[in-house]
């Protein structure tokens, strides 16, 4: 029997969530509601708040005008869990009860992506310029190369090995991971604003585009990566 500190992988938890509000980004599960006006946001945040206390559980929120978005994560267990299912289910619930929608096609997950022929050279002096913190994987024997926004609103930023320099394209670019079921459609858009396809040999985890001047950024899923 799956334990509430097991981490379920991202098509346990995308078969387990609500799809009407649910999807899984990089290692969290968000969703967003359209309030339309503030108070009405105030009040969904209140009521989650309420729900993540009966649960011992707390997702983050974010509040803005025309909508609330909400991400959860377990992070003591470094990952998705069945807490994470129950508080979406409880958070579903509430929005049932306030009659609010669910808005896909906004939610995303940016991360900065730098290639590097040596990761601890360069580390440092990107954790300084920017302020973040190391990510912390619980169980890990070795330090994830990824840094975080202490307060939780810019993107992360992780270091991809090279092992060769390649002079001829860019080494930093942006992976912007989106609802499975969104992603064929950015990619679509991308290449009709006039980006061109790089490539798709890892599709559906990702697909690599680029810009009429060949910068690139990778449209990112969780499929195909369990």
């Amino acid at each position: 029997m799956t334990t509430p500190r097991t981490t379920l992988t991202a098509t346990e938890v995308s078969a387990q969530v609500d799809a009407r509000h649910w999807r899984v980004l990089l290692n969290r599960v968000h969703a967003a509601f359209h309030t339309g006006s503030f108070e009405r946001g105030l009040e969904l945040a209140t009521r989650i708040a309420a729900v993540a206390e009966q649960l011992d559980h707390h997702p983050d929120v974010h509040l803005t005008y025309p909508r609330v978005q909400v991400s959860v994560l377990t992070h003591d267990a470094g990952g998705l869990t069945a807490k994470d299912v129950a508080l979406a289910a409880a958070i579903s619930a509430v929005a049932d009860e306030l009659g609010l929608d669910a808005e896909v096609p906004v939610l995303s997950a940016l991360e900065v992506a730098i290639d590097a022929l040596d990761i601890p050279a360069v580390y440092p002096f990107w954790r300084a310029v920017l302020g973040y913190v190391p990510e912390e994987l619980p169980g890990a024997d070795d330090p994830s190369p990824a840094l975080l926004d202490p307060a939780g609103r810019g993107p992360a930023v992780w270091f991809q090995q090279m092992d060769a320099p390649r002079p001829q394209r860019n080494r930093i670019h942006l992976d912007v991971t989106v609802p499975h079921d969104v992603a064929e459609e950015r990619v679509a858009a991308a290449l009709a604003a006039g980006g061109h396809l790089v490539s798709d040999e890892r599709a559906p985890a990702f697909w690599v585009l680029a810009d009429a001047e060949g910068n690139e950024a990778c449209v990112c899923t969780w499929q195909a990566r369990d």
